[in-house]
């Protein structure tokens, strides 16, 4: 979950890796800290907190000048999170320096026999024990850097992300993968190393993404030299032409990312079924599924697997798929499916949900539902990411880059994706009549007018936010397809405001939750007009009743509700399928006023981090 970054080659090192960590920042803010070399000396600059307090520090303190540099942001594993434990971290004889993404599982065994053979270590980190662990292999073996971070690493254990490079040999860096992303930026006599492409976009747009159990050996004035970790077999680089722009990545005016990303939706899921829904025509197309159509209708259930916010899109898609396609699904969270032993046969699909396509527990359960010999199609948003690459097919959500770690516009693509597989394989199953499913098209192309109608709303949950931002608790309550989005809710009210919250069924308040209703428990009810509105209707009463005090996101021209609620956000009327895409939208806005009134940051909440690439 750490950031790395690197660079090598004729422009000053430091305003990259600078830049760049201040860009990967998204993926871990507990301590930060840089390495630079200018040919003859090692300027090294660490400090617990963020990026910004490790620029201060290494301006005053180091020289920043040399073409050599590598950079690293940290989410904190092995040690806390303070200046020694931050990395880069040296070799005990300081020739070899490292930076890490990733944990090594056994770190503690290789770490004693170190010590037996003379090693000392200032940190409590697992990647100090793999610095030492590549120089007593360079020394005893008498290899070259590159030798010696292969032998190493088929000695260890776990994930990483590592670029490594030795003081002596000047014009080198060694970089390897397992588990945790790594792109290789290709320029003009000038490489590039990062955790994603985000540091090196406005330099090139050519990048290698390295495959696990791989490494490269980057050299000034030569070609990438990829190899097999385990066989040394040689490995030929595929190179990417990048689909990421500048802006992208640039909070364009906006006060927060997470903003940004709210507001980028309307966009975002036109982007997503743009060239994909046809709705003049009455088309869907989607070659990844239209080449393996056959592989979904003789499936005997699909099978969701994700984390966090996309395993809520995932209970989504299974109200869709089960209502609209009649194929049965289970949704599971990835962290507990790869290690419950599940029963999984050949004729199973299971579809991964990743937004970075990064997550190492969906990683896991890929790979063991390929083993078991299920067919495995991958729903991401980051090209070339690893679950693009490890599933069988796929389709990717085209939201653009998502820099707020509390996910918004993954989730509303993910939805959009789904939902329009969901149409495709009820339209082959003949479940779904053809007028029906013509007007299920023509509503999800108007999706983006009215998410950008849903977003009018901000100002007056603005108001609202002010009534709640002291509160301690919330419910969030929803029914059928909005019960996924009370999950979701109260998930952001959590991720950045700190505030506890919990979703649940409406219907399940009855089973416990409505014991904890009193006049300081506020309660935000999805209660649009489509499905169990009257059901609903009735919870909101039963709250009232007990002096709850209650938001209520409804349906435009909602009255009924509006008489019993404290307050009102109305959204425009669709579909009940589709609505989730639009009763998310103010979840989303009240959770980001709120964290904002109580001084929270919002795009970097604490002990969090975007992606989550290891265990």
């Amino acid at each position: 979950m750490c950031g790395i970054v690197g660079y090598i080659g004729h422009r000053d090192a430091y305003p990259i890796i600078i830049k760049g960590l201040q860009r990967l920042e998204y993926r871990g803010y507990d301590s930060a800290g840089i390495v630079l070399f200018d040919g003859e000396s090692m300027q090294l600059s660490k400090t617990k907190g963020k990026v910004e307090d490790l620029k201060n520090k290494s301006e005053a303190t180091i020289s920043t000048s040399g073409k050599l540099g590598l950079g690293h942001t940290r989410w904190a594993t092995h040690g806390v999170p303070n200046d020694v434990n931050s990395h880069p971290h040296y070799s005990n004889s300081g020739d070899l320096v490292i930076i890490h993404n990733g944990i090594i599982e056994n770190y503690e065994s290789i770490k004693k026999a170190l010590i037996k053979r003379g090693y000392s270590f200032e940190s409590d980190t697992d990647t100090e024990v793999l610095i030492n662990l590549i120089e007593e292999v360079k020394k005893k073996e008498g290899v070259k850097l590159g030798k010696a971070v292969q032998l190493a690493l088929n000695q260890v254990v776990g994930a990483y992300a590592i670029a490594v490079f030795d003081k002596n040999k000047p014009d080198e860096i060694v970089v390897a993968k397992l588990g945790s992303p790594l792109a290789i930026g290709i320029g003009e006599n000038e490489y590039f190393i990062a955790s994603d492409a985000s540091p090196f976009i406005e330099f090139t747009n050519n990048a290698v993404y390295l495959e696990d159990k791989e490494m490269a050996i980057i050299r000034i004035g030569k070609e990438i030299k990829l190899r097999k970790i385990e066989d040394d077999a040689i490995a030929y680089p595929n190179i990417l032409e990048l689909q990421l722009n500048l802006e992208e990545i640039e909070k364009g005016g906006y006060d927060h990312f997470m903003l940004k990303e709210i507001y980028e939706q309307p966009r975002a899921i036109l982007d997503t079924y743009r060239g994909r829904l046809l709705a003049d025509q009455g088309l869907i197309r989607m070659a990844g599924i239209d080449q393996n159509l056959e592989k979904f209708m003789n499936a005997n259930r699909i099978i969701i697997v994700a984390c966090g916010t996309s395993w809520h899109a995932g209970l989504v898609a299974e109200y869709i798929f089960e209502d609209l396609a009649r194929i049965p699904v289970e949704v599971e969270y990835a962290s507990e499916f790869r290690y419950r032993n599940p029963v999984i046969t050949d004729n199973d699909v299971l579809i991964a949900i990743s937004q970075s396509g990064e997550t190492a527990d969906t990683l896991a359960a890929i790979k063991m539902a390929k083993e078991k010999g299920a067919f495995v199609f991958g729903v991401c948003n980051v090209v070339g990411s690893s679950i693009a690459r490890e599933t069988h097919a796929g389709a990717y959500t085209h939201a653009g880059p998502e820099i707020g770690v509390a996910s918004t516009k993954a989730f509303t693509t993910q939805i959009t994706v789904l939902t329009m597989i969901a149409l495709k394989l009820a339209k082959a199953k003949g479940s779904l009549s053809e007028s029906k499913f013509h007007e299920f098209l023509t509503e999800l192309e108007g999706i983006p007018e009215k998410v950008e109608n849903a977003l009018q709303t901000n100002e007056a949950i603005r108001e609202v936010a002010l009534s709640y931002k002291d509160s301690t608790n919330c419910l969030y309550l929803g029914r059928g397809y909005n019960f996924p989005v009370a999950l979701e809710g109260a998930l952001k009210l959590k991720e950045i405001s700190y505030i506890h919250a919990e979703g649940y069924p409406a219907a399940e308040m009855k089973h416990g939750p409505i014991a904890l209703i009193d006049e300081e428990m506020p309660v935000v009810v999805i209660a649009t007009r489509k499905g169990h509105y009257e059901k609903v209707v009735s919870n909101v009463q039963e709250i009232k009743s007990r002096s709850g005090r209650i938001i209520a996101v409804v349906t435009e021209g909602d009255t009924t509700v509006k008489k019993i609620a404290d307050h009102v956000i109305e959204v425009p009327e669709t579909s009940e399928p589709l609505s989730p895409l639009l009763t998310t939208i103010p979840l989303q806005l009240l959770s980001y006023h709120i964290a904002l009134m109580r001084g929270c940051n919002v795009d970097q909440p604490r002990n969090l981090a975007k992606s989550v690439t290891v265990e």
